[in-house]
């Protein structure tokens, strides 16, 4: 959660390190927990703006400034350095500098205008749909699911830069990766009861294709993942579940 948000978390314990480097091969099975952590200010605010007369809209365009308040919007600017690299640089080492520049290009300012006006647009829809209190934990479904395809793409790509972020703190192994599904699992619960099979059904097929085409395209592009790459995987696995799921009643 230290990693992955802007959550000021007090020492656990005397052995607790606040300032202490992440070991991911560790960790990253816990990623859907901190994504559930993350996400529970977004989907109480949601839960308290659905019983006021507030439009939909308004209500999830406030749900998702809260969500990129706590996480810093840390997945989004990997999205948008994704965008700006694939398609702004024609070898991998170019996509590689584009990406690691902090401005923003032309690709990625339209990813990141077409990301959020989907996902407000798609969370309108998800609290007209349901009752506040059902909508916001399909919301904590999302995030926790998103996370856990991030950590599977994450254990099953090489590596792009050998000095960047994943290679310095390690790399999850498969053994991790299933730890992160499994943990995941309880978290589709609402989602099961709530929706239809079909539903369920297109929204994980959906969100893990997502996943998967990402994780190749990043390979066929940059020879790898990178943290930038694996915040994207998170944002259109995001997007994915809640298309797939609104599709079909």
């Amino acid at each position: 959660m230290r990693f992955f948000s802007r959550l000021p978390l007090p020492k656990v314990n005397s052995a607790d390190d606040p300032a202490a480097l992440p070991y991911f091969p560790r960790i990253a099975g816990a990623a859907p927990i901190a994504g559930l952590v993350v996400a529970l200010p977004a989907a109480g605010l949601g839960t308290l703006l659905g019983h006021t007369a507030l439009p939909a809209l308004a209500v999830a365009a406030l749900v998702l400034a809260a969500l990129c308040a706590t996480t810093g919007a840390l997945h989004e600017d990997g999205l948008s350095d994704v965008a700006d690299g694939f398609f702004g640089g024609a070898t991998p080492a170019r996509r590689l500098e584009i990406m690691k520049d902090s401005r923003i290009g032309a690709f990625g300012a339209l990813a990141l205008v077409l990301s959020v006006v989907l996902r407000v647009s798609l969370l309108a829809v998800l609290w007209q749909r349901f009752s506040p209190a059902d909508a916001a934990l399909m919301f904590l479904s999302i995030e926790v699911i998103s996370r856990a395809v991030l950590v599977w793409q994450w254990s099953r790509r090489p590596l792009a830069r050998p000095d960047g972020l994943a290679a310095r703190f390690g790399k999850p192994d498969a053994a991790t990766a299933r730890k992160a599904a499994l943990l995941s699992v309880p978290f589709l619960i609402p989602a099961a009861l709530l929706l239809s099979p079909a539903a369920l059904f297109l929204g994980l097929a959906i969100a893990l294709a997502a996943g998967f085409a990402i994780g190749h395209i990043a390979v066929a592009k940059i020879g790898g993942v990178t943290g930038d790459v694996l915040g994207a995987i998170q944002q259109i696995c995001g997007l994915g579940f809640l298309v797939g799921m609104l599709m079909v009643p």
